[in-house]
């Protein structure tokens, strides 16, 4: 299991609808997936940009992701520094307020469990069986940044996430007032954090929009699962 957890409005939902469609079909149309979502109560929407009605159903995980992460060369050419990878239509959003379930089909398949930021008091409910940990951090939005560093040291300090692998994802940034991520290890003192921590942390800069950094995030999802196997 991982968790993907943030603040509100980080983008937690548009990454992983990004996730879920990106991927090209294999023995199929050649085409991409289309638009399904994570279950639930909807997502969040990606920094205030546009979205709709999410995928019905609360609690139900939607039809999982049919193609296994192998044509990296494919999603590094979508998520080009430029931004400029034809990821298709945005996908509506909106903010979660429960948990969402997804799965992604790497090589094994990755169900990734999302939980929504307005339930931070309760996240660590939820952190038995977790291998894996993706937190979201809004690098557009400094007036977040100490809330998410609080969460964050919080998650780190759980002892039962001291064994899981931890991704922290800067998103948004696509915007021209995003913090850049040597900005944030500064203000919030990254690497002594991540010196004093016990988990196994690794830091990558992405925009969900855009499709910026995603093939890092695949990745680093498929050789963490690999390892915990």
């Amino acid at each position: 299991m991982c968790l993907l957890l943030g603040a509100t409005g980080v983008g937690k939902t548009l990454l992983v609808k990004r996730l879920q469609t990106i991927l090209p079909r294999r023995g199929g149309d050649g085409g991409p997936e289309g638009p399904g979502g994570p279950g639930g109560a909807g997502g969040e929407r990606g920094g205030g940009r546009p979205g709709g009605a999410g995928c019905p159903g609360r609690g139900l995980a939607c039809a999982p992701s049919s193609a296994p992460l192998g044509d990296l060369d494919y999603l590094a050419q979508l998520s080009s520094r430029d931004g400029k990878g034809d990821l298709g239509d945005l996908p509506p959003t909106r903010p979660t307020v429960g948990t969402n379930l997804t799965d992604i089909v790497a090589q094994r398949r990755i169900t990734i469990r999302e939980l929504g930021g307005c339930m931070g008091p309760i996240w660590s409910s939820y952190y038995g069986n977790c291998h894996s940990l993706l937190f979201m951090v809004d690098a557009s939005n400094p007036t977040q940044l100490s809330a998410s560093c609080v969460q964050l040291l919080g998650l780190l300090s759980a002892e039962q996430l001291a064994e899981a692998s931890v991704l922290i994802l800067f998103n948004k940034i696509d915007l021209p007032c995003y913090m850049t991520i040597e900005e944030i290890k500064s203000l919030i003192r990254l690497p002594d954090l991540i010196a004093c921590a016990k988990q196994n942390i690794t830091t990558v800069e992405i925009s969900a929009w855009k499709g910026t950094g995603l093939s890092e995030v695949l990745r680093w999802l498929e050789d963490t699962h690999r390892t915990n196997g």
